[in-house]
Order: structure tokens, then C-alpha cells, then sequence
């Protein structure tokens, strides 16, 4: 009766059981794992939400890409970040997730083949399998700090890849495309007959600046390139589902990318009028939105060093931006054996690395997002139980 699709395993792992069997007890955790900012403590100052009553949102008019004043919001926005993006390259989603969804479309048949990073944002297996397409990772290499590994890339492409997927700054590693990178990366693409996704909703989280660094792939390249951002992220507004997708490469692959997407997007329709109409507004006050939480990212951050010192077991690995912590921990015990036994005996929740499929062991993922209280008593919480 059900499509293959959706043969998913949904008993719960151990994990996922004993999560829940404290939540049924009434156990306040202290939940590292957080990252919605609409339940970290952010709100939305009334004002910028009350954009979303504007009379011109009670008027429908479909519009495939996305009305025009949205698209040239999210144009001045890739302005702000040095990149020059006519809206008419633009098209609009309700989300990255549906972005994705459109992407697999256009790009994949059945069982065609899309390079995604290890480790890496869990949910591509989902996304690409709900599209019938294959996932195969690519893994990035760390000798200090991560970097594309290319070599490793192209062996993993096959007769059936159609794109690969780079993640600037990656989930949950935190590094950034760099301009050489890119160049072999487009070059590749082109020789194979690849597009190149990049997803860059984390793009204005950076640690420090730096040259060498790709804020975009939107461009004029040899290869056919997208772009994905959205308000998720960058305004803090997960609520919202606004999401965009920006179309670079060679001009008559673009232009038939956009108008196949375009038609895509006209059979769902699904971004809604009234955040459409108020994305000129969310997008202006960018910047105000971003302050706190660029605040609360790097007061975790700092405190999770400070706490770690300079003789501690567990360290936290480099990264140059993003909403993430990883510590790299004894293997005394599995990553799953590690996090249950932190949620078990010190109510704290982590993440196993496994859950972004490290290629080994041990690793735990925090996000840096939970109010700062709770997050300093976390991590003495994992540190005291890392070594009882």
C-alpha cells in the first residue's frame, strides 16, 4: 500500500526512548541540542511581525518566482554580501527543505545520484529519498581545520550524479568554501555535467574574517550553481518558511534551469502573500535581528573554551562559523553509550556525532544557540560526566 519512499524505521532508538521517558517524568533537561532560536530565548520584536499584517498580503496573486518586491529584497541582500543577483534569477520557497525538494526535481530522475558532505546535515537522506533519489557522501578532510577534500570527491562521483551539495558554512563543522575550493569544485562540475548546490544559510555566522572565503556561489561560472539562503537563519524567523534560491552558471543552462524550476514552483505555489510582502521589511532590520544571536553564538562559544582549558580530555575542534560546537571525546565508551548515559545520569542532551555521520569515533555536537545559563551548566554537566 505505501511507497518505498516512506519505508522508514520508526522505532526509536535507545537515544530517542530515553529522551523521551524523561521528558514523560517531568526531568527539566538541559538541552544542548537546541537550535531553534524561537525557543532560545529570541522573539521577534512586535513591530517586525506586525509587517505581516500589511493590506497589500489579503490580495492573492500567484506568482511562480515569487512576487518582485521579495525577490528584489533578497537581491539587495546578496548585494550586502558582495554579489550582484538580479531577482529574476531568484525564486522563492516556503524553506530550504522545499528548496531541496524543487533542486531534486529539476535536477534527478528515480534513482540518480546527488554527493552530499560527511559529516553532514542529517536530514539529506531524507529529503533526497522522499524525491526517490540516492545520496552518496563525500568526506571532508580535517588536519586542524576542515577543508573540501576534491580528490575524495571525485571518487565518489558515478555515472548516476547529477549535483553535489556543499554546505558554507558546514553543518555542523562550521568551515567555509574557500575561492580555491570553488575553483576546482566549478571546474569539476563543468567537465562532468554537475550543478552545484550550495547551501549558505548560515553564511553571516562567522567567527572572524577571513579572504580566502566563498560567501556565495551565486555567479556567472562554468557550471550551473545555486544558491540557497532564507529567513530560518539569517533573520532568526524559522516560522516564517521563507527561503530562496538563487540561479548562477553559464547563461543558456541557467535560463532553462529557471524556466523548468519556474514551472515547478508554479504547480505548488507555497509561499504564502503576507511574508512575501513583509520579506522588504524582515530583511532590512537583518542586521538588529542578527545581534543577538551573533552575541549569544559567541558568548557560547567562548565559555565552552573557557570551560575545556588546556589540559581537559575533550576537546572542541576549529570551525570558523555557524550555529555549532563539536568535541572530539575519549572512546572509552560508543557515542550512543556517551550520550545515554549523559541524558541518564546528568539530564543534559547532546548529540551523538553519528547523527551527522562522523566517519568515526568519538565525537558529541552542541548547539551553541541555548540561553547562556543553561548552556554553561550544560557543558559542566557533560565534562563532569564525561570523566564519572
Amino acid at each position: 500500500m505505501f511507497s518505498g519512499r516512506t519505508r522508514f524505521d520508526l522505532r526509536p532508538n535507545r537515544l530517542a526512548a530515553a529522551l523521551e521517558a524523561k521528558r514523560a517524568a517531568g526531568v527539566r533537561l538541559l538541552d544542548l541540542t537546541e537550535s531553534n532560536p524561537t525557543r532560545a530565548g529570541f522573539v521577534a520584536p512586535a513591530d517586525v511581525l506586525e509587517s505581516l499584517a500589511d493590506p497589500a498580503g489579503r490580495l492573492y496573486e500567484p506568482v511562480a518566482q515569487g512576487l518582485l518586491l521579495a525577490r528584489e529584497a533578497v537581491s539587495r541582500d546578496y548585494a550586502r554580501r558582495g554579489h550582484a543577483v538580479p531577482p529574476e534569477r531568484i525564486l522563492l520557497t516556503a524553506g530550504t527543505s522545499e528548496a531541496y525538494a524543487f533542486l531534486f526535481k529539476l535536477l534527478c530522475d528515480p534513482g540518480d545520484e546527488v554527493l552530499v558532505p560527511r559529516p553532514g546535515y542529517p536530514l539529506f537522506d531524507y529529503l533526497a529519498g522522499l524525491e526517490s533519489v540516492v545520496t552518496r557522501s563525500y568526506t571532508l578532510a580535517y588536519d586542524g581545520e576542515w577543508h573540501l577534500d576534491l580528490p575524495a570527491l571525485r571518487g565518489a562521483i558515478t555515472p548516476l550524479t547529477r549535483a553535489v551539495v556543499v554546505v558554507s558554512p558546514a553543518n555542523p563543522t562550521g568551515q567555509y568554501l574557500k575561492s580555491h575550493e570553488l575553483s576546482g569544485l566549478v571546474e569539476l562540475c563543468a567537465e562532468r555535467d554537475l550543478a552545484l548546490v550550495s547551501d549558505e544559510v548560515f553564511a553571516d555566522y562567522a567567527w572572524s574574517e577571513d579572504p580566502r572565503r566563498v560567501t556565495s556561489v551565486a555567479g556567472d561560472g562554468p557550471a550551473l550553481a545555486f544558491s540557497l539562503g532564507g529567513l530560518s537563519k539569517s533573520c532568526g524567523l524559522p516560522q516564517l518558511k521563507l527561503a530562496w534560491i538563487a540561479v548562477g552558471g553559464p547563461g543558456a543552462k541557467r535560463a532553462e534551469a529557471q524556466a523548468r524550476l519556474e514551472i515547478v514552483a508554479d504547480t505548488f505555489l507555497s509561499v504564502s502573500t503576507p511574508v512575501q510582502v513583509a520579506a522588504p521589511t524582515l530583511l532590512r532590520r537583518l542586521p538588529e535581528l542578527q545581534a543577538g544571536i551573533r552575541a549569544r553564538l559567541a558568548g557560547n562559544r567562548e565559555a565552552l573554551a573557557e570551560a575545556l582549558g588546556g589540559n581537559s580530555p575533550v576537546s572542541m575542534l576549529a570551525s570558523e562559523g555557524g550555529w555549532y560546537a563539536v568535541l572530539q571525546v575519549p572512546a572509552t565508551l560508543s557515542e550512543e553509550e556517551t550520550t545515554l548515559r549523559l541524558l541518564e545520569r546528568h539530564d543534559v542532551l547532546v548529540h551523538p556525532g553519528y547523527f551527522f555521520d562522523f566517519p568515526r569515533e568519538a565525537f558529541l555536537v552542541l548547539s551553541l544557540l541555548p540561553p547562556s545559563a543553561d548552556f554553561a551548566k550544560g557543558v559542566r554537566h557533560v565534562l563532569d560526566g564525561l570523566v564519572s
